[in-house]
């Protein structure tokens, strides 16, 4: 068992969300980038959907640890929030369950050296409000481990972040939604 020092935590906990911050900035970039970022976009989302459907042990018989953040589509269609916003939402929710959960074995093992430039995310969506405390509930009936975000001081639940758990277990209760496009 590996023992992480707090602040040790801490810093990697800021070093990812700096990562996830700049990759967003990065993504609002020139228009000329715009239609390779499609492709290439077209090409990530196709391999992260056959991942997500997937809930088998990997090609080394491992079952994968994934994290899944589940996201409300109407914050960019109907409340026309800007992207950013938006992925400051799953941002808040992934690190908010890491760090309520940083003792638990599987956080600690997606964490790990071996592990953390390898990380396996899936951001899954639903259509409003009203379906992301449906799911809430769901999943606290399951007892899966996760974080309603609530955004402050507007009270606006806006995202669900899983703790990271093994694909198997979690990927069936999450197959009917739809990735985050």
């Amino acid at each position: 068992s590996h023992s992480y020092h707090p602040a040790a935590i801490t810093t990697l906990l800021l070093s990812i969300l700096i990562s996830l911050c700049w990759a967003s900035h990065a993504a609002l970039g020139s228009r000329a980038r715009v239609a390779s970022r499609a492709v290439s976009h077209r090409r990530f989302l196709m391999a992260e959907a056959a991942a997500a459907a997937s809930p088998t042990p990997d090609a080394a018989g491992e079952d994968t640890l994934v994290q899944f953040i589940i996201l409300r589509r109407d914050l960019l269609k109907t409340m026309e929030w800007p992207v950013g916003s938006v992925v400051a939402q799953a941002c808040h929710a992934s690190l908010a369950v890491i760090w309520e959960n940083r003792a638990d074995a599987s956080v600690a093992a997606y964490l790990s050296p071996e592990n953390i430039a390898s990380m396996h995310k899936v951001t899954k969506e639903v259509k409003g409000e009203p379906q992301l405390l449906t799911l809430a509930e769901k999943l606290r009936a399951e007892g899966v481990v996760h974080k309603l975000w609530v955004e402050q001081p507007e009270n606006i639940p806006t995202a669900i972040a899983l703790k990271p758990y093994p694909r198997s277990e979690v990927a069936p209760l999450l197959k009917k939604y739809q990735l985050f496009r």
